[in-house]
C-alpha cells in the first residue's frame, strides 16, 4: 500500500538536494529561486520557503500549500512566485515538479529579449522541442502566472522576459534535467552565434525528430513560436524580434540593390511588352 508520509519525507529531501545542485552549478544566487512537487495521493503541494537560499535547504524547512496555494502546514512562508507553480499543475495534469532558477547563460537570452527556438541540437528538439520566451511580467504577481498561461500547455522549458527560466516535468529529477538541458543549450547557441556559423537542423530533420516526440506523447510546440516544419516542408521561425539586426558586407548590398533594380526593370519590361 502507498505511504504517504514516506513519499512526503521522500520529496522533502529530493528539494533539499535539488536546491543544492541549482546553487552549487550556479544556476540560483542568494535568495533566488523556487521549487516544488505535488504530494502523491494529496491535492498539496510541497514547496520553497520565500527568502531563504536554496542552496542550504533543510527538509523541515519546506513548506505545504493547497492546490491554490494557500499555505497548510511550514513555519516559514512559501515563495513568493508560487502562483506560477499553480498555473502550471493546473494546465498540465502530467507535470508534478517545477524548477525555476536564473541560470545565467539561459537568462542572459532572455534578459536580451531572444528565445531558444532555432533547432541547433538534435537532443535539445527531441528533449525541449524548443525553449519560447514569455513575456515579462512583475515578480510575485499574478502577471507573472498570466504570462507563462499560454505557453505551458505546449511547452516543458521556457525563458521569462528579463527574469530566468522555468522548466517542468513528470518528477522532480526530470524536472531539474530539462533546467541543465536549457542553460547547456543556451551555452551552445551563444557560441554558435559568437562564430556566425550557426546552421539550424534542415526542415526535413527537424520533423523526423518531431514524429519521435509526438510518439513518446511529449508536447507538440506550436509553429508559430518554434522552427516546426510546415505542411508544405517549410520551417516556420520564431517571432521576430524588434532588436534584431541583419549585417550586410558592401559587396552584399551592393548586390541586392542591383538584384532588385534588375527585378524591377523586368518586371516592367514585361508589362510594357503584353500592353503593346
Amino acid at each position: 500500500m502507498f505511504d504517504i508520509k514516506m513519499n512526503e519525507q521522500a520529496a522533502r529531501h529530493m528539494i533539499v538536494e535539488v536546491g543544492r545542485r541549482l546553487y552549487e552549478r550556479g544556476y540560483i544566487a542568494a535568495a533566488d529561486g523556487n521549487i516544488s512537487v505535488r504530494l502523491e495521493g494529496r491535492r498539496q503541494l510541497l514547496a520553497t520557503p520565500t527568502g531563504v537560499c536554496k542552496g542550504f535547504l533543510k527538509p523541515e524547512m519546506l513548506v505545504i500549500v493547497d492546490e491554490e496555494g494557500r499555505k497548510l502546514q511550514g513555519d516559514l512562508n512559501p515563495s513568493s512566485e508560487l502562483a506560477m507553480h499553480v498555473t502550471i499543475y493546473r494546465l498540465r495534469p502530467d507535470v508534478n515538479a517545477v524548477v525555476h532558477a536564473h541560470p545565467p547563460v539561459g537568462t542572459g537570452f532572455a534578459a536580451s529579449g531572444i528565445p531558444l527556438t532555432k533547432p541547433l541540437v538534435s537532443e535539445v528538439v527531441l528533449t525541449l522541442g524548443c525553449i519560447p520566451l514569455a513575456e515579462y511580467g512583475t515578480p510575485t504577481t499574478e502577471e507573472l502566472a498570466q504570462a507563462i498561461t499560454p505557453y505551458v500547455p505546449h511547452y516543458d522549458a521556457l525563458l521569462l522576459a528579463n527574469h530566468g527560466a522555468l522548466t517542468y516535468g513528470a518528477d522532480l529529477e526530470d524536472a531539474y534535467f530539462k533546467m541543465e538541458t536549457l542553460e547547456h543549450f543556451a551555452r551552445i547557441a551563444l557560441v554558435a552565434h559568437l562564430l556566425g556559423q550557426e546552421r539550424p537542423l534542415p526542415p526535413e530533420a527537424v520533423s523526423k525528430l518531431f514524429q519521435i516526440r509526438q510518439r513518446a506523447g511529449r508536447t507538440s510546440p506550436t509553429p508559430s513560436l518554434c522552427q516546426v516544419p510546415t505542411p508544405s516542408g517549410r520551417a516556420t521561425e520564431g517571432p521576430a524580434n524588434a532588436n534584431d539586426r541583419i549585417t550586410l558586407t558592401r559587396r552584399q548590398l551592393v548586390d541586392l540593390i542591383a538584384e532588385s533594380i534588375e527585378a524591377t526593370l523586368a518586371a516592367l519590361i514585361d508589362e510594357n511588352r503584353s500592353s503593346t
